[in-house]
């Protein structure tokens, strides 16, 4: 028997048969948790982010946008949206957080939660550069670079003509690598400015 296609198991979710949103999210549930966890660097809000992509995605599975017979770029999308919202939503938390001192070991911890922390100090540095990036050029290296999104794709998940995906992508490779040689040379790295968030 073939395998439903990700707009057969949609339609049939869509009339009803929740069991086939259920298929949808265990095949595309860990591409998007971990593209949650590069956009954060924290591996618990990305399980928090990714529930409620998927929920966002039930409540708007009347908008939805396939890429051929794919439904993860619209996902991508939907995930790029909720992150934007907390973003915007948890700032001062979260800045009062880093104000705050670190918390004292408690003791040895297991391999796995070590690995853990690890995964999550790696990508906070690698955040850190990204950051350097405008928004828009950020997300786009994010769907092309991390997701490994087609232009096509991420042109439907950002909600952008392909022609910007590839604008904007020449740009933030253009800009990381100038920050790589800035921090190689020992200067220290220009910050973004106004205009490069205004650009299309």
């Amino acid at each position: 028997m073939d395998t439903p296609t990700d707009v057969q198991l949609w339609q049939k979710a869509v009339d009803g048969e929740t069991a086939a949103f259920g298929v949808l999210f265990e095949r595309h549930v860990r591409a998007v948790y971990n593209a949650c966890f590069r956009r954060t660097g924290d591996w618990s809000v990305a399980e928090d982010v990714t529930a409620v992509v998927f929920l966002e995605a039930w409540r708007r599975r009347a908008d939805v946008r396939f890429v051929g017979e794919s439904v993860l770029p619209w996902l991508y999308g939907v995930a790029a949206n909720v992150l934007r919202n907390r973003w915007r939503s948890t700032r001062r938390h979260r800045a009062a957080l880093l104000r705050l001192p670190p918390p004292e070991a408690e003791g040895p911890i297991d391999d796995d939660v070590a690995g853990r922390l690890d995964d999550e100090r790696r990508m906070r540095d690698v955040l850190a550069l990204v950051a350097l990036l405008s928004r828009r050029d950020r997300e786009v290296l994010e769907a092309c670079a991390w997701s490994g999104l087609s232009y096509e794709e991420a042109a439907v998940a950002l909600c952008v003509p392909v022609g910007t995906v590839r604008s904007r992508l020449a740009r933030a490779r253009k800009r990381l690598r100038e920050a790589e040689q800035h921090a190689a040379s020992g200067h220290p790295v220009p910050e973004r400015t106004t205009v490069e968030e205004t650009k299309p």
